[in-house]
Order: structure tokens, then sequence, then C-alpha cells
């Protein structure tokens, strides 16, 4: 199963991202920041799987992913990888889709 959600902007804080996401109707938080409790992945919604997913973030000409572990619902959208946080801090407002890829 794939989830695509739309970055509408992610902000930079002093270590992490910030912003907002779309995923069908609804808006949620997100936030990207480097693995302090691993590679994790909560979610506003449930996964089918308690298993590791391939997160991308991408845009026109750029594109990350990191496999993490799903760790559960969360009121926000939290990421935690340090690949994507740093790959996303050199290359800011160039994203516009998240996907969550179930393995």
């Amino acid at each position: 199963m794939k989830y695509v959600l739309q970055i509408k902007y992610l902000d930079i804080r002093e270590s992490y991202f910030n912003g907002k996401v779309r995923f069908e109707k609804d808006e949620f938080t997100i936030n990207i920041q480097d693995e302090r409790r691993g590679k994790v992945l909560r979610l506003p919604f449930p996964l089918n799987t308690q298993k590791r997913v391939l997160v991308r973030c991408s845009g026109p000409g750029v594109s990350v992913e990191d496999y993490v572990e799903y760790r559960g619902e969360s009121e926000w959208v939290e990421i935690d990888s340090t690949p994507i946080t740093f790959y996303i801090a050199d290359h800011q407002d160039q994203f516009d889709t998240l996907e969550i890829i179930e393995l």
C-alpha cells in the first residue's frame, strides 16, 4: 500500500523541520528530525503494517528516501530520519510530495 501526502510547507527550526501536509481531505502538522529515537515514523492514521516502511520526500529534481520503523499513531506526522532531515536542509523549499510505502 502506498500513501501520498502533499507537502504544503516545511519551515526549518534549530535542528528539525515543522510544517503542514495534506492527506485526502485532512491537513496535519508534520515534524521531521534526526534519529534521537531511532528511525521512526508515526502517523495520524493507521497503517496496515507494524514493520518497516519506505518514506520518500520528493519534488521537481529532488528526492530522498529512508527505511524507518512504523511505530503507530500520533496527532502529527512524525519522521525521525537523519538522512531525510539533512537532505531537506540542503534542498529546502523544493519538496511537494511525501510518500509512505508499506513493504
